[in-house]
């Protein structure tokens, strides 16, 4: 059943795609169910939880809730979830490794729904965080918020690009350039790509109908990144600690629908109450 996932669409288009008003319905759906999976995870996310057990979980929340798990043997990754902690950017694979106290956890999840992608993530903390942890997620998610705000017909991937990169480096954080968001839909990486740096008013222009994730990745040090020998693990070259949050959202004819809403309201499951 999970080699479903594999199958799943890979081709990248040529150009923008440009979703009709029913599409919308199906992301709802998928967006709806990764959502779900990240607020299921909140409770367990403690001192001394393997990762693999979080895995677990998740993969039997979606199988549960009709869906499949998109990552899930996609071009080899062996996991349901990507766990990030610390100074891992991204791709962290999830193992025998527990979590300890004081760590800062990405956790990323994507379903598919009716051949439709949900693909969201969100920061945890582990216990008690150090200062400086907290204010980089909080930075992260802050930065994730103006991105989304330029989101509307006649704006372009600059201005996304250029809030986040603005307000992010007058916080002192590095960008992370080797990664972006990307379009989806049927395809789980399709065009455009979202840069999260650039400059107002260059790029595609925004148009109803285009779906894509913004998934902003700051760090507390340089932008800098490097891939660990199992070909998947993205971490900071000067061992910084990392954050990111990812949406998953449509351009509608006023503005933007975000897909991968939590139900819940936990949309900073790492705010300080």
């Amino acid at each position: 059943m999970y080699t479903q996932a594999d199958l799943a669409p890979t081709g990248r288009s040529d150009t923008i795609r440009i979703h009709k008003p029913e599409d919308f319905v199906g992301m709802r759906a998928a967006g709806a169910i990764a959502a779900a999976c990240l607020d299921m995870l909140v409770k367990y996310v403690a001192p001394g939880v393997v990762t693999d057990d979080l895995d677990q979980l998740a993969r039997e929340f979606i199988l549960d809730h009709g869906a499949i798990p998109a990552c899930l043997f996609y071009r080899g990754y062996p996991k349901t979830l990507c766990i990030s902690s610390n100074h891992v950017v991204c791709h962290g694979i999830p193992s025998a490794k527990t979590l300890k106290d004081g760590d800062i956890i990405n956790i990323d999840v994507t379903v598919i729904v009716d051949g439709w992608h949900g693909d969201t993530s969100r920061m945890f903390t582990v216990g008690n965080v150090k200062r400086n942890a907290q204010r980089l997620i909080d930075v992260t998610y802050e930065a994730l918020q103006r991105g989304i705000k330029c989101v509307k017909p006649g704006a372009t991937l600059g201005d996304i690009g250029a809030a986040i990169q603005e307000y992010a480096e007058e916080q002192r954080c590095g960008v992370v350039r080797d990664f972006c968001g990307h379009g989806l839909g049927r395809v789980f990486h399709d065009n455009p790509n979202v840069l999260h740096y650039g400059t107002r008013g260059t790029g595609a222009e925004l148009k109803e109908g285009m779906f894509f994730t913004i998934e902003p990745m700051l760090n507390l040090g340089k932008p800098a990144v490097k891939i660990l020998a199992d070909g998947w693990t993205a971490v900071t070259r000067d061992k910084s600690l990392s954050a990111q949050f990812e949406h998953s959202m449509g351009v509608t004819a006023t503005g933007v629908e975000i897909f991968t809403l939590s139900p819940t309201g936990l949309h900073n499951p790492a705010a300080v109450e």
